[in-house]
């Protein structure tokens, strides 16, 4: 009976494609610098300025949740009881808006800057408490324009380098665009005083 071929033994992988690391160099590089958590060699943003921006942004948002819970919490008057509950989801989504940039800039390696006194100063939005209910959904549009516009530059000068941080601020925003149309249609219709 003939004896049966011997395996080759080297096992054969498949060619990797150009432009991609091989899966053994993928293993080697994980094992350095392991102490880095989720940045790799290959993140390629400066992240001490995109952890500076999300520092920015996470005042900005609480600045947010606080003008929105305090509107909420004085608004009156016949419209009152509608508009109330639109300042308390937006304060709510502020809210879900800081906690995704804390844990961004701690994966990051940073350190979420919660410091209330400095707070308003690092904010891009401003704390405006408003004179009466059409006042307050007028402040509260001016900051959502504010976050729509700081949020896309941040996005553009991010760019590709971290996709993981364009997603969260790509979402983000398109929730900034929705609260903006909704007072901007509060404010077209209005009928009060």
């Amino acid at each position: 009976m003939p004896k049966p071929a011997e395996p080759d033994k080297k096992q054969k992988t498949p060619q990797t494609p150009a432009g991609l690391t091989d899966t053994a160099t993928l293993r080697a590089n994980a094992r350095k610098n392991v102490e880095d958590g989720a940045i790799t060699r290959t993140y390629h943003a400066d992240r001490e300025a995109v952890i500076k921006l999300l520092n920015a942004a996470l005042a900005t948002e609480y600045v947010c949740v606080l003008r929105y819970y305090r509107h909420y919490f004085m608004a009156k008057g016949m419209l009152a009881d509608s508009i109330k509950a639109e300042f308390l989801e937006h304060a709510q989504q502020e809210q879900e808006h800081a906690g995704k940039l804390a844990e961004r800039i701690v994966q990051l390696g940073g350190e979420p800057d919660l410091n209330p006194d400095t707070l308003t100063a690092r904010s891009h939005a401003e704390y405006k408490e408003g004179t009466d209910l059409r006042d307050m959904v007028r402040e509260n549009l001016i900051a959502e324009r504010i976050a729509i516009d700081s949020y896309r530059e941040m996005i553009d000068f991010i760019g590709d380098k971290d996709t993981t941080t364009k997603r969260i601020l790509e979402h983000i925003l398109a929730q900034e665009e929705e609260h903006a149309d909704e007072f901007s249609d509060l404010l077209d219709g209005w009928i009060g005083s």
